[in-house]
């Protein structure tokens, strides 16, 4: 709301508002207590306390940590050695001076453990799933147009989008080639848009030098393909070289079973179509005479592309009546330049040519990549699910956003990775709450940028018995904290403290979907909602928890005060500290709750 000029009048621990600029309201800073459950906790586990209140005086040494976290937070691994190192890391914040003398926790102490997000976090923060399975069973944080800074239509392409998304953890980096101006080298640009050109040599460099800054498991480059036979060429030679060892691609030409990412580990593979393929889509009227369709050249839908089919087929269909003996002895000469290019693709990529049916019989001794659009994949899913779930247990299925999201916007992904699709193709730029689903996927697994795909999404059939692991998630909201760290006093209001309050969501199959709200706290930056939620669950797996906390606001619209999305399945149970990010994904400095999550 009222963004004033900072008037900041922090002392004694109160904060002053001008009214009219002439009056002043003064507002009492509360500092945050600990909860019930929190103090009973303490008081259950702790040492040396009297009875009654007085058990606040008692310490939690090592021993009775390593209790705390295997009764009460079900962290059956921890060890004394372990307790005590998080015992230390404590004191050490807290007391500088003491950090020698002390060797346990008193409450204040226990409560501020519990708040720490780095110490107590809501999931598990490392690799911690089965990665020697075959791609084709993990699902791949994956980017649509990773070089677009801005809309589809007329923003800057640049390296920089290209290294953030690695930096966050995506896996799949998508770079669309065409011919420069003088058709001797390689750009990166959405085509037939009015978007800045950046070279591919450029991208390549930055993927070499970011690719495993944040996980070390493969990244696949996902290339649309607009190249001559020599470009394509260049690009191998580019790849080969710039990658090196870095570059994984078969022996045989064609693989019967993807690798592991376990096997791949600091490896980077690609992924587009043959060559053949290519060539194929580039010859229009000889493809129509066999099939008796056209088919684009690259897999997604670009702004005019029927139109400028129409002129290539033009054009093909005249140079095919004027090439000289000697134009056609160079083309064939061009064509021994294809093996070196083609060698380099690990996994061969496609769009339906006929109908999608078809293309997703699943075939025995290959595998390969599908693409559709997001429109192409709910006809399809409300016409043949079981045969989507089947042909994702072998193959890869990339989605990408329709063709008019020119904003970057992006679409709700559960569907896809309901049935099994691995590489749901997102706009890194395109902020919103489908973004934050994604953000809150690929948290799991230590933010590697694979997870594991439910088992029930790998066994014949889509309604096996093993689709049926019901669950009831309870999820109570204690407080929130570090809101007056982050913000002025008067960046969610003018003349008060903000008014907060918490809308937990469950996000998933549609019989999980739900969204619960807690009561608004006035006036106080140190927010105690002390409220709890029950969520039945059919496909925990699956079921995304999302949180927004939101300052309410009698006369506009109510300001966003953090957000953060976390899976399910990965969720810890007991006290927790969750941290929230900005709009942008961005963690915030300070912001946090204490929450607790319950499974029965």
């Amino acid at each position: 709301m009222g963004k004033e000029k900072k008037t900041e009048s922090y002392d004694n621990g109160s904060y002053n508002y001008k009214m009219f600029k002439c009056f002043n309201r003064k507002f009492k800073i509360n500092e945050v207590q600990p909860t019930d459950d929190v103090r009973d906790a303490f008081c259950q586990f702790s040492v040396g306390g009297g009875d009654g209140d007085s058990s606040d005086d008692g310490v939690m040494g090592a021993e009775q940590l390593c209790s705390f976290l295997d009764d009460n937070q079900v962290n059956s691994a921890t060890t004394v050695a372990e307790a005590q190192r998080l015992i230390d890391e404590v004191i050490r914040r807290r007391h500088h001076v003491t950090r020698f003398t002390r060797h346990g926790l008193d409450l204040d102490d226990f409560f501020n453990f519990l708040f720490y997000d780095d110490l107590n976090p809501p999931i598990t923060p490392h690799v911690h799933q089965d990665m020697s399975a075959p791609l084709s069973h993990y699902f791949i944080y994956t980017g649509h147009n990773s070089y677009l800074t801005g809309n589809q239509l007329s923003s800057d392409c640049s390296e920089v989008p290209v290294i953030k998304a690695l930096q966050r953890g995506v896996r799949v980096i998508e770079l669309d080639l065409w011919p420069n101006s003088t058709g001797t080298d390689i750009n990166v640009l959405h085509g037939r848009t009015l978007t800045t050109p950046v070279p591919l040599i450029t991208c390549l460099k930055s993927i070499r030098d970011h690719a495993f800054s944040s996980s070390p498991y493969p990244v696949i480059i996902t290339l649309e393909d607009h190249l001559t036979a020599d470009l394509q060429a260049k690009v191998a030679e580019m790849a080969t070289q710039i990658f090196g060892q870095m570059l994984y691609y078969p022996e045989s030409e064609s693989l019967e079973e993807f690798p592991s990412p376990a096997s791949l580990l600091h490896r980077i593979i690609i992924s587009t179509k043959p060559p053949k393929e290519y060539l194929e889509s580039r010859n229009p009227i000889g493809k129509q005479k066999e099939n008796g369709n056209v088919s684009p050249s690259s897999e997604e839908e670009t702004p005019g592309t029927e139109e400028i089919q129409t002129l290539e087929s033009i054009l093909f269909y005249r140079d095919c009546d004027n090439k000289s003996d000697s134009d056609q002895e160079e083309e064939e000469a061009s064509e021994d330049q294809k093996p070196a290019y083609k060698r380099l693709i690990t996994i061969h990529a496609g769009k339906p040519k006929g109908t999608v049916k078809e293309e997703m019989k699943v075939v025995v001794d290959k595998v390969r990549r599908l693409s559709l659009s997001e429109q192409e994949l709910d006809r399809t899913c409300s016409s043949n699910s079981q045969d989507v779930v089947r042909f994702t247990q072998k193959n890869l299925l990339r989605i990408y956003p329709k063709g008019t999201r020119f904003n970057s916007s992006n679409y709700k992904p559960l569907i896809g990775w309901t049935h099994g699709a691995q590489m749901i193709a997102f706009n890194m730029q395109g902020y919103g709450r489908s973004l934050w689903l994604m953000h809150g996927m690929f948290r799991a697994n230590g933010g590697c940028g694979y997870v594991k795909k439910p088992n029930f999404l790998m066994k014949k059939g889509f309604h096996d018995e093993v689709f049926d692991p019901k669950k009831k998630l309870h999820v109570k909201v204690y407080m929130g904290d570090g809101w007056r760290l982050d913000f002025s006093h008067t960046h969610f209001d003018t003349y008060s403290p903000p008014d907060f309050y918490t809308k937990v969501f469950i996000v998933g199959v549609p019989a999980d979907n739900a969204k619960r709200k807690t009561r608004v706290i006035e006036d106080n930056w140190y927010p105690i909602w002390d409220e709890e939620f029950s969520f039945p669950l059919t496909v925990p797996e699956l079921a995304l928890l999302r949180i927004e906390v939101r300052e309410y606001d009698m006369s506009d619209k109510d300001d966003f005060g953090g957000q953060t999305c976390l899976p399910v399945s990965e969720l810890r149970p007991g006290i927790r500290s969750v941290p929230l990010y900005d709009k942008k994904g961005e963690k915030m400095k300070s912001v946090r709750l204490l929450m607790r999550f319950i499974f029965e």
